[in-house]
């Protein structure tokens, strides 16, 4: 199934890579990353399960990471994101086929995937391989969106059962999907496969 999904991703266009270990992603992506690189840093639990917010710091890289920054300056820093030199995130889903599915409230998040960053280097725990576009939502809403509601203590429906009720809630985040069926035409994206389960 791994080997499938990189082979979908490269005939799609991607840059593909993989990691047996979450040290292994660690270590590729500070290769992929310049040391006097500007960096932006989408909202993920992967990188921080595997260090990496850690790791640039200790290496002095300038970081643009909007979580646990005061609200006044939160979408400052979103908008520096668009401008880094090197974007890095994770993906929602990750299609057998080589399609790359995300869910954003802001939709900060998926812009800086699609255009803008220099570099983008996404991290994707084999937890999120899916068969196909349709299951590829379905776990975008019902498992990314709803366990990031959880961990914001958001106060939606999905936040509580785990399900998708497509709310009218303010806390909605399930507000922008995307799906890049082939890379974007002037971009630059590497995608790190990683043979553990990680972030959600």
């Amino acid at each position: 199934m791994i080997q499938r999904t990189l082979a979908a991703l490269e005939k799609n266009g991607f840059q593909t890579f993989f990691a047996p270990t979450a040290n292994e992603a660690l270590e590729k992506v500070l290769s992929l990353i310049p040391s006097n690189a500007k960096v932006g840093i989408g909202g993920s639990n992967t990188l921080r399960e595997i260090n990496l917010i850690d790791a640039l710091t200790a290496r002095g890289n300038t970081m643009f990471e909007h979580w646990q920054q005061p609200e006044e300056n939160v979408v400052t820093i979103m908008r520096e994101q668009l401008n880094s030199d090197v974007f890095v995130a994770s993906s929602n889903a990750v299609t057998e086929d080589g399609k790359l599915i995300n869910i954003d409230k802001a939709g900060n998040r998926v812009a800086a995937m699609i255009f803008g960053p220099k570099k983008v280097i996404l991290v994707v725990g084999v937890n999120k391989i899916v068969k196909d576009v349709d299951e590829g939502i379905k776990r975008a809403k019902n498992v990314a969106a709803a366990m990031n509601a959880r961990r914001r203590g958001d106060k939606t429906p999905c936040a509580i059962t785990g399900v998708c009720t497509d709310c009218d809630a303010q806390d909605r985040v399930c507000r922008v999907i995307t799906i890049m069926e082939k890379k974007p035409s002037r971009s630059d994206i590497s995608v790190i496969l990683v043979c553990e389960e990680l972030g959600f």
